[in-house]
């Protein structure tokens, strides 16, 4: 039992780290007997794990299956290790965050040093894109996700409300005039944002629904929101987006909130998402639970 449960730490060391020498300094072992203990875990598998060449290691697909189930046994065992030893289950270890840039910078990052203090033994590692990640491929515990989920396998809980806001700085509307109804975009500049899977950058969406399109044109389209908000800031034109992004503006008055006899569209909301088969260990719990109580009472400024 004992070479069984070396190998597999020495395989998801190896995963982790990026070589079998690397997991072997780590483990205190040689070389030599992380490659033994590795190929002993695969001949008992009957299957490759892993392929290794001077300059690499990469995982096979029956690899990648096994990483997530190996890392969860692991994960028990230290749990089970810790609770026995401290009569509790110890937080601590790496999680590994995926968040939409802009969310994560102005609304994560901030809760990042409350968070470390409350639990001391966990370090994050925080990745921040607005693309769609893989949590179980490229090995996130978990991700924020924004708006209306697709259908999934996925494990998402709810942790705030979001919502649309079309608005422009007073100096663009003192130039251009304030816009009443939505015929009236057409003779605004409109800032569109390029990466969103529900508008277009020239084609804004309004109704809670989402039924009523309204094309408009503009002088820029960006893939970041925080980029738009400047520009908006700056007089350059209208922007319709989150109201997360934009919050601050409004509230010192670098923005104005405009008001249309449309509303708008319903986005969605702010879901915390796990892969089903990824294991929820005390420190994802530890942050799911801290986000969830942290980020609603957040929102009630957006």
């Amino acid at each position: 039992m004992a070479d069984r449960l070396t190998g597999i730490e020495v395989f998801v060391r190896a995963a982790r780290l990026g070589s079998l020498s690397a997991a072997a300094r780590a483990m205190g072992m040689s070389s030599t007997m992380a490659t033994r203990h590795l190929a002993m875990l695969e001949a008992r598998l009957s299957t490759t794990l892993m392929r290794r060449t001077t300059r690499r290691l990469s995982l096979t697909e029956a690899g990648i299956v096994f990483l997530d189930r190996a890392e969860r046994l692991l994960s028990d065992l230290d749990e089970a290790e810790a609770e026995a030893m401290a009569g509790t289950v110890a937080v601590k270890g790496l999680v590994r965050v995926s968040a939409p840039a802009v969310f994560g910078t102005m609304h994560l990052a901030p809760l990042l040093p409350v968070f470390a203090a409350n639990y001391p033994d966990v370090s994050i590692e925080l990745g921040l894109s607005d693309r769609t990640v893989d949590l179980l491929e490229e090995r996130w515990d978990m991700a924020i996700r924004i708006g209306r989920l697709a259908e999934s396998t996925l494990i998402a809980r709810k942790v705030a409300d979001v919502r649309l806001t079309l608005c422009a700085a007073p100096d663009y509307l003192r130039r251009r005039g304030t816009p009443r109804t939505i015929e009236d975009l057409g003779g605004h500049d409109c800032l569109g944002y390029t990466l969103s899977d529900r508008m277009a950058a020239q084609l804004w969406f309004f109704g809670r629904d989402g039924g009523v399109p309204v094309h408009v044109r503009g002088p820029l389209a960006a893939d970041n929101g925080h980029a738009l908000m400047t520009a908006a800031i700056g007089g350059q034109g209208l922007l319709y987006g989150p109201r997360f992004i934009v919050a601050a503006a409004i509230a010192d008055g670098r923005l104005a909130e405009l008001s249309l006899d449309r509303p708008v569209m319903d986005l969605g909301a702010i879901y915390a998402v796990t892969h089903p088969t990824r294991y929820r260990s005390a420190k994802v719990r530890a942050w799911i639970e801290f986000i969830g109580d942290k980020l609603p009472r957040m929102a009630q400024d957006w």
